[in-house]
């Protein structure tokens, strides 16, 4: 949602060239690394699990004017991208100590491994492709739709999560 569907709207459906946005992409990338640098610090101090849901939370506002950023020309592709990065990597920096902390000791690591690895497939892989077809049929903010039951969908694992972790 932040990397490749982005690229292949700006491609397709404006007259900007993709060197530019490629540009923006990367430049807001950097930041996106310094979120993930960053995220290891907020979670000791949060929380991982804390700072996940703060994370599904900003995305979910996101969402709400996402598709007007990227519509915006070039100033609001940028802050798209950024502020799309920067909420990634918050939430990517913690997302695998939160999914290997659900499995006990022994099984840790086969656990996140499928876990992640279905993750991407199903999940990320997926994505840009399934947001390009809603945003095709029913507009840009269709896509901002899509990436609202994303973070409903976080929010609503996290609290399960919970719940199950309390019934041990």
């Amino acid at each position: 949602m932040v990397t490749v569907f982005p690229l292949s709207w700006v491609y397709l459906f404006t007259s900007e060239t993709p060197v530019n946005f490629l540009l923006i992409e990367a430049t807001a990338a950097a930041f996106g690394v310094v979120a993930v640098i960053a995220s290891g610090r907020l979670a000791d101090h949060f929380g991982r699990r804390r700072l996940l849901g703060g994370c599904a939370v900003g995305i979910a506002v996101f969402s709400g004017f996402a598709p007007q950023l990227l519509d915006a020309g070039t100033v609001g592709e940028i802050v798209f991208m950024v502020v799309g990065f920067v909420l990634l990597g918050l939430a990517f920096g913690q997302s695998s100590g939160v999914v290997s902390s659900g499995f006990a000791t022994e099984h840790r690591y086969t656990g996140s491994a499928l876990t992640s690895d279905l993750a991407w497939l199903f999940g990320a892989g997926f994505a840009p492709l399934a947001a390009l077809l809603l945003s095709v049929n029913f507009g840009l903010i269709a896509s901002g739709a899509y990436l609202l039951s994303g973070a409903l969908a976080t929010l609503a694992a996290l609290w399960l999560n919970k719940e199950l972790a309390g019934r041990k």
